[in-house]
């Protein structure tokens, strides 16, 4: 079940189920149910929204505009959790190569803060370059939705966007690389968990275009991810809080070559089977 937020014709921001090229807009009110949170905090989502389809109103996909799947939760990354990001990060810090050599194989995993919804950039609208770095890319993730207990409860499409150069300079520098306007993109929707995900049958795909020519494309599976997606979860909530739910991308397996840097008009297009696709352009000034 695909469970979006879009904005209508009307300038009205609903909650809606899709399916294939239509929207079945939920009739959220007043009452115990009333936003996009309060049914993936509820004890059973997918419940919640069958019961809610009976009342719904349908309308065309084409005709209303899909937004990031993000009310008032915080939305976290991770990094370093496969062994392709492992060796990119080792390459472009010479300084800091032993610090990422270790938390691949360490207990702890490496967690930071992307922003909150406000930062969140809306499928099809424009992530950012900073305009200091000359060697930046997309990341594609696989990207968990978890209610306030930390419970996964659906999952999205996350584009990490990332300054390799800064980073690189100083591993401290970790947030201007990675925190900024226009910095990340989640969409678009979210698909509510129902049964155990197997890995395996998840493939990540990467596309980027310039000027009507793809000039990077790359493929992985969710089975190569480090880590256990329960356990990055459980990492996030250790001796943390997260009344509003939090949204957790979970790494990449995808870096383009070390050539390779976005440019402004690029069109970075993220494919992950039985989710959907994220698209974004690139702006860079």
């Amino acid at each position: 079940m695909k469970l979006a937020k879009v904005c209508t014709q009307d300038g009205s921001i609903r909650t809606g189920v899709v399916e294939d090229e239509t929207v079945r807009l939920l009739p959220l009110g007043d009452g115990p149910v009333s936003s996009l949170t309060d049914i993936l905090h509820s004890e059973k989502p997918i419940k919640v929204v069958e019961e809610l389809l009976p009342k719904s109103v349908t309308v065309a996909l084409a005709d209303v505009r899909l937004l990031a799947p993000v009310d008032r939760q915080e939305v976290w990354a991770a990094g370093v959790t496969y062994k392709r990001s492992q060796v990119a990060r080792m390459e472009e810090s010479e300084s800091g190569a032993s610090h990422y050599d270790k938390v691949y194989s360490a207990d702890r995993p490496e967690l930071f803060f992307k922003g909150t919804a406000r930062r969140m950039v809306h499928p099809g609208q424009p992530v950012r370059v900073r305009f200091d770095s000359q060697w930046s890319v997309p990341e594609p993730e696989f990207t968990l939705v978890l209610n306030p207990n930390m419970d996964i409860v659906g999952y999205t499409i996350g584009n990490d966007m990332s300054a390799r150069d800064i980073e690189g300079e100083n591993p401290l520098y970790l947030p201007q690389a990675k925190v900024y306007r226009q910095c990340c993109s989640v969409g678009p929707w979210i698909v509510l968990v129902d049964g155990p995900l197997q890995k395996e049958q998840v493939s990540i795909e990467l596309t980027i275009e310039r000027d009507g020519q793809t000039v990077c494309r790359g493929e992985t599976s969710l089975d190569q991810l480090h880590r256990e997606l329960e356990d990055l979860a459980g990492w996030l909530g250790r001796e943390n809080e997260f009344p509003e739910g939090a949204l957790l991308l979970t790494g990449t397996g995808i870096i383009p070559d070390d050539e390779f840097s976005l440019e402004n008009g690029d069109i970075v297009t993220i494919e992950i089977s039985n989710i959907g696709v994220l698209m974004n352009p690139v702006v860079k000034d």
